[in-house]
């Protein structure tokens, strides 16, 4: 498999051309990283002062990582002698830890620059070198300026517009913190005001949403086309199993602080659709302080973690215990590194910490923060994680959207299933942002605008169905793509090349409606054929009954249909464990083969609207609306029980 990094990234300048060099003598300086516009909601300040200091940190060059796809490939595909042979931890250690010759380039470019050589520090990981340096002489580095941003919420941020290297050192640097990424936690305004963004890593929570609330009578499975609970999705897609490999198997929800579950609801809907959970609870894994806040309440703060226990609970029964990952305090919050940092002690840098000007550090000084150590590599990763938060993908630079999706392959090689959810806006991004020409993200803007990590080629994307009007869960094909409250996201990235287990899938698709269009949106979204295409698989999204605050309602959202193919692949994997077989790891080269194509349901109704277009159309096969279609449990228990 080639490197997931696409090289026609139009508006990102990389810079990776080499110059050669002989002994200290430094190469010309090439631009390493640009962006082209501040993101959404932050505004220009003023220049930092050249006195401060903050830690510059490198991420060295991985070795072997061009190749992770197809070390990934050779453990997931069905037709591989080593499929189910996963990697361990010290594995992936030994086989992608960063040369010798690339430390040592880093460090004589710094030492010829002169940094002292006590200030330059390599990560125990030997992923990353650290120097403690003022602002003036990060500017002399990197042949750059650093300003100071602040966001609407309050939060200031450290960062420039580019930064060069020079040519010989550029090659063995994926990229520079702090430096063009706003990867930034939204703090609160003051004690005294709740977050403006609750619950997301990066620009902005974008969860589930909610059409009100309902009061509920009658049969369950003759509503399932205006109610859906877990005896619906259950008819919907056969999920009728009983685990008895629990005390071997895991599975784990993520949820980011302020967001939070209610046990009371939990009980709530336990008492009315779920009796085996009466009384149960999921186990907290505390990452960094996360823990159950009660400060503030209501939908916006308890929906998506309540959406996704009440459902991811009840689908895999009382008897397997459920993690929840809960990451950060109500101080500093959290982002998606803190979580891997957590789960991959290599992933961490200097010791455990990432770039101090958006990612947090602890132990957290501040009032009510947390004072414990921050978790890097201390916790143990679940079989099936789901996620149902994400960025825009021109939130992020391409290096760093690619440094993040490796470590999504690192934990696919280790037998782990990666579950995102693809988004809740059609063809636009978060917050129903959309591309201009020059890479800047606005509601008024017509290119299309791809979510991450669901374009991340090493994890799965899971899109969102519902049920049709007056269908029955009896119905040869109940469900279209969602098109009530959210559509189901879904495009190609702009960042990552398509992945060789896509690539027939795919193609059918561009062959038979990408020309169509293209002409109907020119240039309005990625339309090569050679770039990475989500989502990979739904699951319903829509009329959810959920307990919130002591009241059913109503909820929608990919982040609904992500919890419950995370639970019914959690059930696939209790039925291998108890059978001698290892876990099923990274499905996507599975689910695309064609000996799986029986066993997911195609979706051929609905599209995805968005950037004021009509987006694309569900279709015969994969399509960027629903993917290959849903999940049938009894088919896909029999061919996984059929691998090695």
């Amino acid at each position: 498999m080639r490197s997931p990094l696409l090289s026609f990234v139009s508006f990102v300048s990389l810079g990776l051309a080499l110059v050669a060099s002989a002994g200290p003598t430094i190469s010309p300086y090439v631009v390493h990283e640009k962006r082209t516009a501040i993101p959404p909601d932050w505004s220009l300040v003023r220049r930092h002062y050249a006195s401060s200091t903050f830690p510059l940190r490198f991420a060295l060059k991985q070795r072997n990582i061009e190749k992770i796809g197809d070390f990934l490939l050779d453990v997931s595909h069905p037709d591989s002698p080593n499929y189910g042979n996963h990697w361990t931890p010290s594995d992936i250690v030994y086989k992608f830890s960063p040369s010798s010759d690339t430390i040592d380039t880093v460090r004589e470019w710094l030492l010829s620059m002169g940094i002292d050589p006590l200030r330059i520090q390599l990560s125990p990981s030997r992923g990353w070198i650290n120097v403690d340096v003022s602002v003036e002489e990060a500017e002399h580095l990197l042949q750059t300026e650093y300003n100071v941003y602040k966001h609407v919420s309050g939060t200031e941020y450290v960062a420039c517009e580019a930064y060069h290297l020079p040519g010989h050192v550029s090659h063995h640097v994926d990229f520079v913190l702090p430096s063009v990424h706003f990867d930034a936690r939204i703090r609160r305004r003051d004690a005294n005001q709740p977050p403006i963004k609750v619950g997301q890593p990066g620009n902005g929570f974008d969860g589930p949403k909610t059409s009100g609330s309902l009061q509920i009578s009658g049969p369950q499975l003759e509503q399932c086309d205006t109610v859906i609970t877990p005896e619906c999705l259950r008819a919907l897609y056969g999920l009728y199993y009983d685990p008895i490999a629990t005390e071997k198997n895991s599975y784990g929800i993520v949820e980011y602080t302020p967001q939070s579950f209610l046990q009371s609801d939990l009980q709530m809907f336990a008492k009315n659709f779920s009796t085996d959970l009466i009384g149960e609870s999921p186990v907290l894994v505390s990452i960094d302080g996360g823990y159950n806040q009660t400060q503030y309440t209501g939908f916006s703060y308890n929906g998506e973690s309540n959406l996704d226990l009440q459902y991811g609970m009840s689908l895999v029964t009382g008897k397997q215990p459920v993690s929840l990952y809960q990451a950060g305090d109500m101080v500093e919050g959290a982002t998606f590194n803190t979580f891997l940092d957590a789960i991959d002690g290599s992933y961490c840098t200097f010791e455990g910490g990432d770039d101090p000007s958006f990612d947090p550090i602890y132990p957290d000084p501040a009032a009510g923060g947390y004072k414990g150590n921050e978790a890097c590599g201390t916790v143990k990763p679940a079989y099936v994680i789901s996620t149902s938060y994400s960025y825009n993908e021109a939130d992020l630079t391409p290096f760093y959207a690619a440094r993040q999706c490796e470590e999504y392959a690192k934990l696919g090689l280790q037998g782990i299933t990666v579950l995102y959810s693809s988004g809740d806006n059609g063809v636009a991004g978060n917050g129903g942002l959309c591309l201009n020409p020059d890479g800047t993200q606005s509601a008024s803007a017509t290119r299309f605008n791809p979510t991450f990590p669901a374009t991340c080629p090493y994890i799965t994307s899971v899109g969102a169905t519902m049920m049709k009007p007056n269908a029955s869960v009896h119905d040869a094909q109940p469900e279209q793509a969602c098109d009530e409250v959210i559509y189901s996201s879904g495009g190609f990235s702009n960042y990552f090349s398509i992945p060789d287990y896509q690539v027939d899938a795919v193609s059918c698709w561009m062959d038979e409606y990408g020309k169509e269009y293209a002409m109907e949106y020119p240039g309005a979204w990625n339309s090569t054929g050679r770039s990475r295409a989500y989502p990979d698989i739904s699951a319903n999204g829509a009329n959810y009954v959920v307990a919130v605050d002591g009241e059913f309602l109503l909820v929608y959202g990919t982040s609904a249909s992500t919890p419950v193919v995370g639970a019914l692949l959690t059930m696939v994997n209790d039925a291998r464990l108890a059978d001698g077989k290892n876990p099923i790891g990274f499905i996507n080269p599975v689910i695309y083969s064609s000996v799986f194509a029986s066993a997911l349901k195609d979706i051929t109704e609905g599209n995805n609207p968005g950037c004021g277009t009509n987006g694309f159309n569900a279709t015969v096969g994969w399509d960027p609306v629903t993917g290959l279609g849903t999940p049938q449990f009894p088919l896909l228990l029999a061919l996984w029980l059929a691998l090695p």
